[in-house]
Formats: C-alpha cells, sequence, structure tokens
C-alpha cells in the first residue's frame, strides 16, 4: 500500500497579497506606502487569505480592495462600516478590515462610524486622514483646518475640524490609534496591534495628498522637525520626545505641560502612558494643537486606548443559541403563515 505524502504549504510573503492589477493613485500618493505595510504585516497574523476580507467606500483610498489579494468589496460612499457590520455579524470567523478616508468615514459615512464603534463588531477600520477631498479634486473635509481655502472655500473654511480619535472615543471605542504613511515600521506595529485587539479598533492614518493638500503633515514627518513635533506613546513608558530625549510630558493636574529633563525635573516625574487609562486617553486625544501656534504641545501617535468587552456578534450569536435551546430550531414556513391562515375555495 503506497501512502501520498502532503508537502507543506509554504509560508506566505508580501507578494502574495498583492494583486495583478496596476495600482493607480498619483505618483507620491502616501497611499502606496500604506499599501506596502498591509501587505507587508499580512502574512504575520496567521489567518488565510481565504479568511481576510478589505471592504472600502468611496475616495481615493477606496481602491485597496483592488490591490489585496483577499476577498474584498468596493462599497458606496460612507457605508463600507454598515457592509462590513453585516459580514461580521453573518461570518464572524472572518478578520474584517475597513479602509475609509476623513470624508467617506467622517462625513457622510460619520453616523455608520460612531454605531460601528459602539456595537464593538471585532473589526478593524483604518481611516486614511488626508485633510481633504483628494478624489473629487481637492474640496476641504471634515478634517480640515479653519480658514482652509479650497476650491469649495474660496475664502477660508469657517467649519471647525474634527478630532478623529476624540470622536472615536466619544463612541466607546474599545481601540484606538495613531500612526502615519511616512514612518513604516510603526505603522506595521500599529495595523498588527489592531489585528490582535478582539473588537472593534480605530487607526488613524496621517496620509500625505501631494497633490490637493501636500505637506499638510510635514511638522510631524519631516526629520528636521519629527522629534520635537510628535511624542509616541508605549506603555508603561513615560511620555519623552525631542531630539536629544530632553523633554517630557507632566501632568500639572488635569493638564500636560512640557518640561526639560535636567536638573528640575527627570523621567521619574513624568507622565507614565497607561492604554488603559479610559480618562488620561481623552487628554492624550486632546492634545491636537495648531504647530503654528507658540507653546503648542507635541502631537501623540501609538496606542492611546485599549478596553475589552463582548463583541457585538458574540453576544448576538448567545442569544441565538440561548432562544434555539429554549424554542428550537423554529420553522420559517410557519412563522411566515402566522397562527391565522385562510383556505381560498375556487
Amino acid at each position: 500500500m503506497s501512502t501520498a505524502t502532503i508537502a507543506p504549504q509554504a509560508a506566505l510573503t508580501a507578494k502574495d497579497f498583492a494583486t495583478d492589477q496596476e495600482v493607480r493613485w498619483c505618483p507620491g500618493c502616501g497611499d502606496y506606502s500604506i499599501l506596502k505595510q498591509v501587505q507587508t504585516i499580512m502574512p504575520t497574523l496567521g489567518v488565510p487569505r481565504e479568511n481576510i476580507v478589505i471592504v472600502s467606500g468611496i475616495g481615493c483610498s477606496s481602491r485597496f480592495p483592488y490591490y489585496m489579494n483577499t476577498y474584498g468589496m468596493h462599497s458606496i460612499h460612507g457605508r463600507a462600516t454598515a457592509i462590513a457590520s453585516g459580514l461580521k455579524a453573518t461570518r464572524p470567523e472572518l478578520s474584517v478590515w475597513i479602509v475609509t478616508g476623513d470624508g467617506d468615514g467622517l462625513s457622510i459615512g460619520g453616523n455608520h462610524t460612531i454605531h460601528l464603534l459602539r456595537r464593538n463588531f471585532d473589526v478593524n477600520v483604518m481611516l486614511f486622514n488626508n485633510q481633504i477631498y483628494g478624489l473629487t479634486k481637492g474640496q476641504y473635509s471634515p478634517t480640515s483646518e479653519e480658514n482652509k481655502v479650497t476650491k469649495s472655500t474660496p475664502m477660508g473654511s469657517i467649519d471647525h475640524p474634527f478630532n478623529p480619535l476624540a470622536l472615536a472615543l466619544g463612541a466607546d471605542a474599545t481601540f484606538i490609534a495613531r500612526s502615519m504613511d511616512r514612518d513604516p515600521k510603526h505603522l506595521q506595529e500599529m495595523l498588527k496591534r489592531s489585528h490582535a485587539h478582539k473588537g472593534a479598533s480605530f487607526l488613524e492614518i496621517y496620509q500625505n495628498c501631494n497633490i490637493f493638500n501636500d505637506g499638510a503633515f510635514e511638522a510631524f514627518t519631516e526629520k528636521s522637525t519629527k522629534a520635537d513635533e510628535t511624542i509616541f506613546v508605549e506603555q508603561g513608558k513615560p511620555l519623552v520626545f525631542g531630539a536629544a530625549k530632553n523633554k517630557g510630558i507632566r501632568l500639572d493636574g488635569l493638564r500636560p505641560v512640557v518640561v526639560e529633563l535636567g536638573a528640575d525635573f527627570s523621567e521619574s516625574d513624568l507622565w507614565i502612558h497607561d492604554e488603559n487609562d479610559f480618562y488620561k486617553a481623552q487628554l492624550l486625544t486632546r492634545m491636537f494643537d495648531d504647530t503654528r501656534i507658540e507653546g503648542h504641545l507635541p502631537r501623540p501617535f501609538g496606542v492611546f486606548y485599549q478596553a475589552f468587552r463582548p463583541t457585538y456578534e458574540d453576544i448576538m450569536q448567545f442569544q441565538l443559541t440561548d432562544a434555539v435551546a429554549k424554542k428550537g430550531p423554529g420553522d420559517l414556513d410557519k412563522l411566515l403563515a402566522g397562527n391565522e391562515t385562510w383556505t381560498i375555495k375556487a
């Protein structure tokens, strides 16, 4: 009797997650980097490609499913979160990723976004924030700064912008984080953390639109300013920043203040990051100063907050199982017929 030998399946690589489609974004767009980092981390997650789904809405970022060799759907404007919710409810074993933008996810889709977060579906939201409408050629978006001059606001926008992470925390999201397109290693780590979280993860990614809003995040990405304008928070570590790591954030009551490390203050005097502290997470989200204002605070990056509570689909499945246990599997024909029927005779 002969025995067949089954060869072990070769480990997947980033190339296995790339499709044969030509990637078509404007040359220099930050979306290229984000796509690369997502393809890089996917083989490390231990999830088969056939169990991964990318759902997008409408916008430049929403071309993402075409370039990922997984299942995916390019859905309708602002509704990627709603479609992903339905998918996760019926197929909870799938790894579902939502790709959206500041316009798609916070304007027409804002209502769907906050309800997905509060319901706590186990999905991963990647919100590409470029502070502009890129696909429709440069109108101001919900995250554009005040007085932003665009084609739709020639005299400057009078809207006050959304603070995406503060919005997500207000919706009781169980995981919120921020990264950027121009820091590949950090972005990869945040993507992995998002996937590892059991519940709705909300990852804001600063993404440069070099055609309609070039340099919007330059203070946070350029070598000459990044060290002094950003602070990368890590669990259990003090909030230290600066090119020489000589500055830190200290809490004066409930007010974050910048201090110089040296004679008067040491790292033991600084704010120690705890990503499970809801109240300090609120303070972190509000470190959202305009970099042009003297005395502004640095912009935080990393995991701001993580909490654990049951997911929507798990509770729903418990209800269904409990109902079947108490009432039996049910009969759809009987349900549709109701308690009263009529027989019509010819």
